[in-house]
């Protein structure tokens, strides 16, 4: 879902060297900085102290990262947690290598997506039984906005969706709505509930804006949906891993996302689809598959859906991406994504604090929220030649990402970033964009 970019070692950003020092469309300027603005040795010793005091801190040593590396791209694909390879060679040598088809049966191969489902269930505020794992996000998404339009049931027209959704949702709901016969709204999601009515029959939307970081209102919205008669499905791939959710609380009826983002499930790692209790009776699949049936070994001519969440699985699962994920899943030991989401807010608030004292006002534009209730676990910030910036930064050992035109993103994933990151990140960025500062 996101460009990748190779990183390369960093040399000390204070002390460019070669022609890659900066990208020729950058001039120097003045500093711009008021005398009583923080300098970079502050700088660095607040973040020292702050990440002396961040009870999270020793759960970077959960991962594997290259050394000397800020990594900012979690919001893309997380970072390798230490058990992963060795469980990894466990089931390729013993489970599939010795075991055979065996594992099927004797093994924990075949309970593994709703198993796994369990364990990302907290993470999302959900009870156990109601979220499944595997296929890619855009498949349960599919899975998701039919079953929901049948849900809806008849007299209902409309499916909205976030007007700025990531590309692949738009495509799947107009998929979606030519199968059910409904029609796809654009919603601005600000103003979203002022559109829902008698004939809202599905509402499609994003907890995190993945190019602002934008977080929206789950709560609110999907009460003003379900007070209208409608079906919320939220996309929850910006969002699970780096705060609460709280699906069950806030009573969503079907929700979707990914794992190789802050959930670190690995590249292509399996999603997940959770579909309410009170739904599950009757929530009726499109694409109902052999492991969805009520008894996968009978070989019946007509299908049975599974109890509960069940029937959203649907063919074979991937199981060394599932089990994967299992073994990454690890790293959440001992942790609460309330811990994490605080760490989040502090993290991102002093990146902003530290950009703000090292770049010139009006060389970079915040598209992120500051209120805290609007902002996800990213920084977003709109410059010219945004893609020279991040491919000078990657350089130089920041990773982030770019988004066109013009968006350099940063995610903040708490379990192994930390504030001398950030700081460093900032530091690096004003260097690349010409002002340099000691």
């Amino acid at each position: 879902m996101s460009e990748t970019h190779a990183a390369h070692p960093a040399p000390d950003p204070a002390h460019p060297a070669g022609a890659n020092s900066a990208p020729p469309a950058f001039e120097e300027r003045g500093s711009g900085r008021s005398p009583e603005t923080p300098g970079a040795a502050d700088l660095r010793a607040r973040a020292a102290d702050l990440d002396t005091a961040d009870d999270l801190a020793k759960l970077r040593t959960r991962f594997t990262l290259p050394e000397d590396l800020v990594y900012l791209d979690g919001n893309s694909l997380g970072a390798l947690p230490t058990g992963v390879a060795e469980r990894m060679a466990e089931v390729v040598t013993q489970e599939w290598g010795e075991n055979l088809i065996r594992s099927w049966s004797d093994g924990t191969w075949w309970t593994a997506p709703e198993r796994i489902g369990d364990r990302i269930a907290p993470l999302i505020g959900a009870a156990p039984g109601q979220t499944v794992v595997g296929d890619s996000t855009s498949v349960n998404l599919f899975k998701a906005l039919v079953g929901a339009a049948r849900l809806a049931g008849e007299g209902r027209t409309d499916l909205l969706v976030d007007a700025a959704t990531f590309p692949t949702d738009g495509y799947i709901a107009a998929s979606a709505a030519r199968m059910t016969g409904l029609n796809v709204v654009p919603v601005d999601p600000d103003r979203a509930a002022e559109a829902f009515g008698p004939s809202t029959a599905v509402v499609l939307l994003n907890h995190v804006d993945y190019r602002t970081g934008r977080l929206h209102d789950l709560p609110g919205l999907t009460a003003a949906a379900r007070a209208a008669g409608a079906i919320t499905v939220w996309d929850l791939c910006h969002s699970a891993g780096a705060l609460p959710v709280g699906l069950d609380e806030h009573a969503v009826d079907l929700a979707v996302g990914c794992t190789y983002k802050y959930l670190n499930g690995g590249p292509g790692s399996p999603a997940y689809l959770y579909i309410a209790a009170r739904h599950q009776q009757d929530f009726d699949s499109p694409l109902p598959g052999w492991n969805g049936h009520a008894d996968p070994f009978a070989m019946t001519p007509g299908f049975a859906p599974a109890e509960g969440a069940l029937r959203g699985r649907v063919g074979t699962p991937d199981i060394l991406s599932m089990l994967a994920l299992e073994a990454a899943l690890d790293v959440w030991e001992g942790v609460t994504v309330e811990a994490v989401r605080a760490k989040s807010l502090a993290l991102t608030d002093f990146f902003l604090e530290c950009v703000a004292a090292y770049v010139p006002q009006g060389v970079l534009e915040p598209v992120t929220p500051a209120a805290h209730a609007e902002r996800g676990s990213q920084v977003s910030l709109r410059t010219e030649n945004a893609s020279a910036v991040m491919a000078e930064l990657i350089a130089r050992g920041v990773v982030g990402d770019f988004r066109a035109p013009d968006v350099l993103r940063f995610g903040f994933t708490p379990l192994y970033v930390g504030f001398a990151d950030a700081e460093r990140a900032a530091r690096t960025l004003s260097h690349v964009l010409g002002h340099i500062y000691e």
